[in-house]
């Protein structure tokens, strides 16, 4: 009898242990800020800029490009899904982000070359590539003018020409108008490289479809069917390059890394991960 205080005392101690680790509020992992995060930041000298670019993850080497205007951290969806099978390398491109540039002349070609001095400089002799709009397009450069460096390419709302045939006539007329503001506007350095960046839009890319052709690695061509890329041209690339595949998404715009990123993740990482094999038309079984 004189046992059961003691034992009591013990169950009472142990229960107020308990309650008080339950109320003790847990330490949550701080979120990622993608594109302004010191710990994987890393700075590069390359045709008179300093290029800005991230890296996370482990593994066989995977780069993303993002798109006119963009950052790193429009790809906070695909960075988190990707490092857990591969080390991705993602850039701030020329001019955009991080990565300043005072030049006044700015292209596609200059970007691609940038990427080409950054996979040489990590000693990469071979990466997989998203691109995602003029990311589609610096990819695609890439792969032409340093095709030993892309491995594999997916690329999303990409075009190979300015006119509108390739882009909406709401595109084009958005880009018109952008344009007309900024040089009504104050001339400050921020319109100035706005204006810079508009302006290549609005005057390339100037992809021959015969170059197209000549691109060695395998392709996944992707686009949106209400994307401002026209359906029609994203077939268009997709017919021209020899090892190619192409997926429309539906009820997609030009947004399709985010509106769908869970399909788009999932797809490109079956790209990624099984060689390229053109189906049969007959295979149609399960």
């Amino acid at each position: 009898m004189k046992k059961t205080p003691t034992l009591l005392m013990i169950l009472a101690l142990l229960f107020l242990t308990l309650l008080s680790y339950a109320q003790t509020p847990k330490k949550t992992a701080a979120a990622v800020t993608y594109g302004n995060n010191a710990k994987n930041g890393h700075y590069f000298a390359t045709g008179g800029i300093n290029l800005y670019y991230e890296t996370y993850g482990q593994g066989k080497p995977l780069l993303l490009i993002h798109g006119n205007g963009g950052s790193i951290k429009d790809y906070r969806y695909q960075i988190p899904y990707f490092a857990k099978h591969y080390q991705v390398i993602t850039v701030d491109s020329r001019a955009q982000g991080k990565s300043t540039d005072t030049g006044n002349v700015l292209n596609y070609e200059m970007m691609a070359d940038d990427f080409d001095a950054l996979l040489t400089h990590l000693k990469l002799d071979s990466v997989f590539v998203i691109g995602w709009s003029d990311g589609g397009i610096n990819g695609l450069l890439l792969a032409m003018r340093h095709p030993e460096k892309v491995k594999k390419l997916a690329i999303t709302g990409a075009n190979i020409r300015p006119d509108t045939m390739a882009v909406t006539a709401e595109g084009y007329k958005m880009i018109a108008e952008d344009i007309a503001k900024l040089r009504a506007g104050t001339q400050d350095d921020a319109a100035k490289n706005t204006l810079k960046l508009l302006h290549m839009m609005e005057v390339e890319p100037n992809i021959p479809l015969s170059a197209l052709r000549k691109i060695k690695c395998p392709v996944l061509v992707m686009g949106g069917d209400f994307d401002v890329i026209k359906p029609s041209h994203t077939l268009e690339i997709f017919e021209n390059i020899p090892q190619a595949y192409l997926w429309i998404f539906p009820e997609s715009g030009h947004g399709t890394v985010h509106r769908y990123r869970n399909e788009f993740n999932a797809k490109v990482q079956h790209f990624f991960t099984h060689p390229y094999k053109k189906p049969n038309w007959v295979d149609w079984e399960p």
